[in-house]
């Protein structure tokens, strides 16, 4: 006896461009990145929230894609670290280049995305105030320091402009 799958439709807004996937409801967000959009720059860490490597722009404002399901994101808008992808760097990746931001690489999409959001916000911030906002992805390898350098400096960068420098 062949057990039938129930899906939903999903429609979202992924990089500009619009994405619509049959999925079972259960599906997990960042799941539905990787594996249904072909969009592996959002990565797997935890699935419990606590380490943020999932973390994507959901309508701009950063979230853990491991704890939301796919078909909650229907109608919404979802940005991801390829959405940085271009002929040159953009300019919140040179600044993680230029300050040495990143070792292995594995948290850098979501601090990205998070530093992103931070820039489109367009609100100074203090290194404490940095730091707080920066506390939801978790790095084992740079000691944050470079990390915090390159944001500030990327965030120095678009001060007044809405994060689109």
């Amino acid at each position: 006896m062949t057990e039938t799958i129930e899906t939903v439709r999903v429609s979202v807004k992924v990089n500009g461009e619009e994405a619509v996937r049959d999925v079972e409801p259960r599906r997990q967000l960042v799941d539905f990145l990787r594996h249904d959009l072909g969009l592996t720059g959002t990565h797997v860490g935890c699935e419990q929230g606590v380490c943020g490597m999932c973390t994507v722009l959901f309508d701009g404002e950063p979230i853990k894609s491991c704890l939301m399901l796919a078909p909650q994101a229907d109608g919404h808008e979802i940005t991801t670290v390829e959405s940085l992808n271009g002929e040159e760097l953009h300019p919140l990746q040179r600044a993680f280049k230029e300050h040495h931001g990143l070792q292995c690489g594995y948290c850098t999409p979501a601090m990205l995305m998070t530093a992103l959001a931070l820039g489109r916000r367009g609100v100074p911030l203090d290194r404490e105030q940095l730091e707080e906002e920066l506390a939801g992805v978790l790095c084992r390898c740079t000691g944050y320091q470079k990390i915090y350098d390159a944001v500030e400096s990327y965030l120095a960068e678009t001060a007044g402009s809405g994060g689109t420098a």
